[in-house]
């Protein structure tokens, strides 16, 4: 809520305006607070995990730019791609997640400047022959290695433990690599570090490959203006500011825009919309009826209904709520404006 009200305000201002500044010390601050929520849920394994047949080197690859402006110019980033790598089953989010969490792991033990290098293998095990954590199979090994300061095998024993770190007060959370290694044991897949003192570090990820194939990244062309005066969105929220915030985020968009502060009042006015709404934005955890059960009633109106549930509850919680049994469209709280209608317009296709 406070970034995307940040990029709303920042997004108005101009270049040379006195405030902006400001604001942005406002979004950085609400970043940190979103990415530092998102690494607890990730070390906790209650994310939302969307494992798909993934083009890992792809992933990397997308990422490379973002991960050198990262670590800085005084370190080199260097990857080395196995062109017949085979795709994995894993979530694209969260490998995003793991290489940033690595790469700035590997800047810190590089102060004095280095090399940053990303491989990938593709790799079998045996019964008896696998990694710990690994079953026998097939997959695909994720190497990040760094020419840094290494660690000797006492901060080895520790390293994945929630809040442990080597670095001074105010320079890293301790959840970074215990985040990487909650996402990897999800996945399926496994970790192993190898390093010395004044030798450096590598991680090596195994990650199991997929049973079918890489669905194409092939994003649907936005829809022009027009398309989007005639869809109309009902956002449904308790919380005034996030509906707020959600809505005219839509309505920046172009896109027809209802609001409704509860289950009972979206479906209260349903009756009232002519031609009826094609998409539902609606909160999952809300006083009295809750989205899914809003949105079961909304689809018996309106059968070609889409519905895009968004929340920052963890999984527990969604499952009482009957929403991990199958998928469904989702999106995780907290959220940005561009987020929010990326999302849509996946949704909507």
């Amino acid at each position: 809520m406070i970034n995307g009200y940040s990029d709303m305000l920042m997004r108005d201002l101009p270049e040379n305006d006195p405030d902006r500044p400001a604001i942005e010390e406002i979004r950085g601050a609400g970043e940190r607070a979103a990415g530092l929520t998102k690494q607890l849920l990730a070390f906790g394994r209650r994310q939302i995990s969307r494992p798909r047949p993934l083009d890992l080197n792809a992933v990397i690859h997308d990422a490379a730019q973002m991960l050198q402006r990262l670590i800085g110019e005084d370190i080199t980033l260097e990857t080395s791609l196995d062109p017949a790598l085979e795709a994995v089953e894993a979530d694209p989010g969260q490998v995003h997640q793991v290489l940033l969490n690595l790469s700035i792991n590997a800047r810190d033990a590089m102060t004095d400047g280095g090399a940053l290098t990303i491989s990938t293998a593709n790799a079998r095990f045996e019964a008896g022959t696998a990694p710990p954590g690994c079953q026998a199979g097939a997959y695909a090994t994720l190497t990040v290695a760094d020419t840094g300061t290494g660690m000797d095998e006492d901060t080895m024993r520790h390293l994945f433990e929630p809040f442990f770190t080597t670095k001074p007060d105010g320079f890293g959370t301790g959840l970074g690599l215990a985040t990487v290694y909650g996402i990897v044991e999800q996945s399926g897949g496994s970790i192993q570090v190898h390093s010395e003192p004044g030798k450096g570090c590598r991680f090596d990820i195994h990650l199991p490959c997929a049973k079918g194939p890489v669905e194409p990244a092939t994003p649907s062309a936005p829809k022009t203006p027009e398309q989007r005066r005639n869809l109309t969105v009902l956002v449904v929220e308790d919380q005034d500011s996030v509906r707020g915030l959600a809505s005219r985020a839509l309505r920046d968009c172009g896109y027809n825009v209802l609001e409704a502060g509860s289950g009972e009042e979206a479906v209260g006015m349903a009756g009232a919309v002519q031609d009826g709404c094609q998409l539902v934005v609606t909160d999952v955890v809300m006083p009295g009826m809750s989205g899914k059960a809003m949105a079961d009633e909304l689809r018996a109106r309106w059968p070609e209904v889409k519905v895009l549930f968004m929340s920052g509850y963890p999984n527990e919680v969604l499952l009482r709520h009957g929403l991990m049994n199958g998928e469904i469209d989702y999106l995780e709280k907290p959220f940005t404006p561009a987020e929010l209608a990326a999302k849509v317009r996946e949704v909507m296709g």
